[in-house]
């Protein structure tokens, strides 16, 4: 299984400590996991023009295909003037519709005031269910008061929020990949 994290901004950095360290603790618990982190300050993607997502090329075309390819995902996004930022915007636009069906997909957010949390809540979540994917329902939030000047996540609650995250997507990821005759229903 290969779970790719996605850093959703070309600016800072707390996003992709955040983001990095629920795969090192998916890493950690899962070591026979197939992890992948992609950080989109390191592509130049094109704008979304509407066009079939096949014909885009470069950096546009490697993203879609990495996204593409990865089982489940843990994908993070500072909250910039109440709403995740445009680069991760234009990625969900760039995708195939398909690219993320039946796919678990975990969030990690970073801002500077508390009500920031709800832009997981009323903005992305109902992103995913357009694309129909699966989203865990442990996502995370880190404000920048749970950083220290090094930008290191001192907060324990986050911490173990974070350990949880990693836990809950690789939990739903299989369970979603189980024979149904494995699965026992009730009734």
């Amino acid at each position: 299984m290969k779970l790719l994290g996605i850093s959703g901004t070309i600016t800072g950095s707390k996003t992709e400590i955040a983001v990095q360290k629920v795969l090192n603790n998916a890493r950690e618990f899962y070591p026979d996991l197939d992890i992948e982190f992609l950080n989109l300050k390191h592509y130049h993607l094109q704008f979304c023009d509407g066009r079939d997502p096949a014909t885009y090329t470069g950096d546009t075309k490697k993203v879609i295909d990495t996204i593409c390819q990865a089982d489940f995902y843990v994908i993070g996004t500072p909250i910039f003037q109440g709403s995740f930022t445009g680069a991760l915007k234009n990625l969900f636009d760039l995708l195939p519709v398909t690219a993320l069906r039946n796919k678990v997909v975990g969030f990690v957010a970073t801002g500077g005031t508390f009500q920031h949390y709800l832009v997981i809540e009323n903005q992305l979540k109902p992103i995913m269910g357009y694309f129909r994917s699966y989203v865990a329902p442990g996502y995370v939030y880190v404000n920048d008061n749970h950083f220290n000047e090094k930008k290191e996540i001192i907060d324990q609650d986050v911490i173990t929020r974070m350990a949880h995250l990693a836990e809950e997507v690789v939990f739903m990821q299989k369970a979603l990949k189980m024979p149904l005759q494995h699965v026992q229903f009730a009734g």
